[in-house]
């Protein structure tokens, strides 16, 4: 596992993980802008969807097994932990304006 290639989220979650083989985690995976045909079958072996030409940016679920194998790929630049975003209701206190 190269772990230049993981964010800090990324790396803990794997420490994390109970089952190497389940894909429960989710990831972005930045690549070389253009991707041969090996790579590309490498990333549909994974189960990454929508592998097309020109892109950069890929989503994914993988396992910690997975995400290891793809850290070792030179056209991989990185990969990230993706999480799920919520809205953060805040309460702004303006106070009174006036005179």
């Amino acid at each position: 596992m190269n772990y230049q290639k993981l964010d800090a989220a990324l790396a803990t979650a794997l420490n994390d993980s109970q089952d190497p083989e389940e894909p429960n985690l989710a990831v972005f995976i930045h690549t070389e802008p253009t991707l041969d045909s090996a790579a590309t079958a490498v990333l549909e072996t994974l189960g990454v969807s929508d592998v097309t030409s020109g892109k950069d940016i890929f989503t994914a679920t993988l396992s910690a097994n997975a995400i290891s194998q793809l850290s070792e790929q030179l056209w991989v630049k990185s990969l990230k932990r993706s999480q799920q975003l919520r809205l953060v209701n805040k309460i702004i206190n303006t106070g009174k304006l006036g005179v």
